[in-house]
């Protein structure tokens, strides 16, 4: 426990030093922020609540591209091989890197609700326990995803093209930038088996329409057993030395990460009951802008 304190609090003194860090934890969680509720909900209270689900999945899910960046960057400058002299484990070191952004993650997502509050004058804010929790599940679910992709490429340039490659169809098709309600069919049918879904329409249902988080177990549970799953393969698969190299299964065990959704995607399926909350809170966002602003009453 003490080693794991240690490693946390370098890790955050280390990821406020980086500029990359601070771009997609803090500058484009509130670009997107005033995007939405400045632009799209036209500042109307009814229209900010639809979107601040949304908003605050794109803050979580930017810590995977975050964490894996930075893992390789340590690694290749031989900071990790620092880290590795100290009597610590891989799972120190991950636990740690996850832990630390999920601390940082929490003043945004704090400062985007209070902007929601005072600034557009949401006045209520949904079920903020249930909101807290998905933040958690999802921040360490795609901080998890992040140690992956850190564990199978081996330069900067690898993860980026990578994280390219996860990073938009997540947030194109998974209802965090287009409403998932406004997508058509085909897409809708696709997102059920993306991990972002189901942080999007977690939040967006606890945000929107106060939903404890009991009647959210099936995401919140999907989420936990994706970060404990992807957390292990990362630990499996960690380096501490640029010149180690990757075992040739370690793709095969990232691809296996993604089973969860496969199974769960196909029982929604057959039941369809996340599309159809989907529309129902579309169709929320709809109606407010068919009847007259609400001029900061909600």
């Amino acid at each position: 426990m003490t080693n794991l304190i240690t490693l946390t609090r370098s890790r955050m003194v280390l990821a406020l030093r980086n500029r990359m860090f601070f771009f997609f934890s803090v500058v484009m969680p509130l670009l997107f922020f005033f995007l939405y509720a400045g632009i799209f909900a036209k500042g109307d209270p009814t229209r900010v609540r639809f979107f601040l689900g949304p908003v605050l999945a794109l803050n979580v899910m930017g810590s995977f591209w975050g964490l894996s960046a930075t893992l390789v960057m340590y690694r290749e400058q031989g900071i990790l091989r620092r880290f590795h002299v100290a009597p610590v484990s891989a799972s120190d070191m991950l636990a740690s890197s996850v832990l630390a952004n999920f601390i940082l993650t929490l003043p945004t997502v704090t400062v985007v609700l209070l902007f929601a509050r005072f600034i557009f004058h949401v006045q209520h804010m949904g079920d903020l326990f249930a909101t807290f929790l998905f933040v958690l599940a999802g921040t360490i679910s795609f901080g998890s995803l992040g140690l992956v992709v850190a564990s199978i490429t081996n330069t900067m340039q690898e993860t980026q093209v990578l994280n390219q490659l996860l990073w938009l169809p997540l947030i194109f098709l998974s209802g965090a930038t287009f409403p998932l309600g406004y997508l058509p069919e085909k897409v809708q049918t696709i997102s059920i088996f993306l991990p972002a879904t189901y942080l999007v329409l977690g939040l967006q249902q606890a945000t929107l329409f106060s939903q404890h988080v009991t009647a959210l177990m099936t995401y919140f549970l999907a989420l936990v057993f994706w970060s404990a799953l992807s957390f292990f393969v990362a630990s499996q698969l960690f380096r501490w030395e640029p010149e180690t190299k990757i075992p040739r299964n370690a793709k095969m065990w990232a691809a296996a990460t993604i089973i969860p959704f496969i199974l769960l995607g196909i029982w929604e399926y057959s039941k369809g009951d996340m599309i159809k909350q989907a529309r129902e809170a579309h169709k929320v966002l709809e109606q407010s802008y068919s009847a007259p602003a609400t001029s900061g009453k909600n």
